[in-house]
């Protein structure tokens, strides 16, 4: 009977896969050219915070989606604010599937998120205040409310506005019914404004 050759856990890659899990090891498999290597190595360097710049910079360039997964997920692991801070370059980005995928990795980081929020909801880049409001939609903070109340009532941006309205009408109190009224009044002429905070008020005020 013909022997079968056992698996390793890259089969497309060309390195002894035994005793690699020191960090020095660990980065140099990140570079390997194999996926299953560096999706390997991605998930292991989780437990080195030190290794926090590798991982954002090889998210910047990584185009397979499995490893971009591993190195995302290890980077939610660490969750310390060096690792936030890179999440939020990554909403500056063009890539719309990292953006989408580093929005997800902050609303389940609300501790090292909530710290940076306010900054992020002023931030000077319109796309990015709007892309903050959709953290907010998971964001586990007692403060998300007061946030979105802050937002309609300084943005200058109507887009961002209407994506809070948006999600005022889904976790909003009564606390944020003045907010939405004075927002009427701030674009007078903005017919999507007009229907979101109707919306917004009659569902807080059923509910």
């Amino acid at each position: 009977m013909a022997l079968i050759k056992p698996q390793t856990p890259f089969p497309d890659a060309q390195f002894p896969v035994a005793g690699v899990d020191s960090l020095a090891d660990l980065l140099t498999t990140l570079n390997e050219p194999a996926p299953p290597a560096r999706r390997w190595a991605a998930r292991n360097l989780a437990a080195f915070t030190e290794a926090v710049p590798d991982l954002l910079a090889a998210l910047m360039q990584e185009t397979d989606a499995s490893v971009r997964e591993a190195l995302l997920i290890s980077l939610t692991e660490i969750g310390n604010a060096e690792a936030v801070a890179g999440l939020v370059e990554c909403l500056r980005k063009e890539d719309v599937v990292l953006r989408n995928a580093a929005i997800d990795a902050m609303r389940s980081l609300p501790g090292a998120v909530a710290p940076i929020m306010k900054n992020l909801l002023t931030d000077p880049d319109a796309d990015v205040r709007i892309f903050s409001v959709n953290i907010l939609e998971s964001l586990r903070h007692p403060d998300v409310e007061q946030w979105l109340i802050d937002v309609i009532g300084q943005d200058p941006h109507v887009n961002v506005c209407a994506t809070a309205v948006d999600l005022l009408g889904e976790v909003g109190s009564s606390k944020a019914c003045t907010a939405l009224e004075a927002l009427r009044s701030r674009f007078p002429d903005e017919p999507y404004i007009e229907f979101a905070t109707r919306l917004a008020l009659t569902r807080i005020r059923e509910a």
